[in-house]
This record gives C-alpha cells, structure tokens and sequence, in this order.
C-alpha cells in the first residue's frame, strides 16, 4: 500500500513538475510518507522513476489484454475495446499523459522507458496487426496492410494523446476515441462504422 501511494505521489509531482523538477522530498510530501519509506521501497529516485513508468504500462497493458482475452468477441471487437483501453479516463487522463510524454521527452529518460515499457507497446503493436489480419480475412479486404494499419493506429493514439495534453479544450478523449474508429471504418468499412 505504501509503496503505491509513492507512486501515486510520483505521478502527480512528475505530472506537475517534470521529471527533472521532482525531487524525492516532492514525492514525501505529496504522498504524506517519510523519506525512509522512500529508501525502503526504492534504492534510488531513478528506481522510483521506473517503478512508476511500469506501473503505468502494466495498468495500460493489463486494460487492452482483458479484452483480448475474451474467446467469444470478434477481431474487429477487440480491435475496438483495444481503442476503447487507450481513451479510457483511468488511462488516458492529463495526469499521465503528462507524465508518459514526460518520459518520451527526456533523453535520460526514454532509455529506461524503452528498456522497461516499450515491450508492452510492441506486444499491442503485434496482437493489433493480428487482429487486422483476421478483419482482413474475415473480410476479404484486398489491399490492405495490416501492419501498416496496426502502426497507424499507434500513431493516431500517440498524436491524439499529445494533442489531448496539450490543447485540452480542442481534443476530447470520446472524440479522440471516435476519430479512430471512423479511420478502422474507412479501412474496414463492412467491419467499422466509426462508431
């Protein structure tokens, strides 16, 4: 429970102060916990750091795979709750955004990013293109890449974070939600009506 509620802490300091403005005594005082917590948890503030980020992939991963997991849904229904996982307000709120681009952005940072959570993008980036495989077969859809579908889905759902970060009142997670089942519908239009 402690060491949740730093990481929590970690979230919101890093979510308003970056990651090089977030010191451990940040972290303490936010969470309302000692600094021995801290050191008991946690060998350093970058352990801290990672800690966080994969709590956040895992939280993200664990979201889209309950999904995928489900025998009786369609490819194209999974394709659809795997959006629905990305714009969803446990997971895409401006908290984390915040604190996932705060990972993307600096350079010290997005080698412990690809070392830890890249592996779960990848995953999704590879359940994803099968996923389109079997909507392309399911649909004799001729044409299509499902690869190349599955990365710009990634892209859609990086850009349209970025943007719900950082123009709030232009982009709205239902509508962001929406924008990329109407491109599934363009490429998967017997499969997706965009809605």
């Amino acid at each position: 429970m402690r060491k949740n509620q730093l990481i929590d802490a970690t979230i919101m300091c890093i979510a308003k102060h970056g990651i090089s403005g977030t010191t451990l005594h940040d972290v303490t005082r936010q969470a309302g916990l000692s600094m021995g917590l801290v050191n008991f948890h946690f060998k350093s503030k970058d352990a801290l750091f990672e800690e966080t980020l994969m709590s956040l992939a895992q939280e993200h991963r664990a979201l889209w795979m309950r999904a995928l997991e489900r025998e009786e849904l369609s490819a194209a229904d999974k394709l659809r709750a795997m959006v629905d996982a990305q714009f969803h307000p446990r997971i895409c709120n401006r908290r984390k955004l915040a604190v996932w681009f705060a990972f993307f952005g600096e350079a010290a940072h997005r080698k412990s990013y690809r070392a830890s959570s890249s592996r779960f993008d990848i995953e999704r980036q590879e359940l994803s293109a099968e996923l389109c495989r079997q909507v392309i077969a399911d649909g004799e859809y001729r044409g299509v890449d499902a690869r190349g579908v599955s990365h710009t889905l990634e892209a859609l759902f990086d850009g349209f974070w970025l943007n719900m970060l950082m123009y709030p009142a232009d982009f709205r997670r239902e509508d962001m939600a929406q924008r990329v089942l109407a491109y599934l519908g363009a490429v998967f239009p017997d499969h997706f009506d965009g809605q």
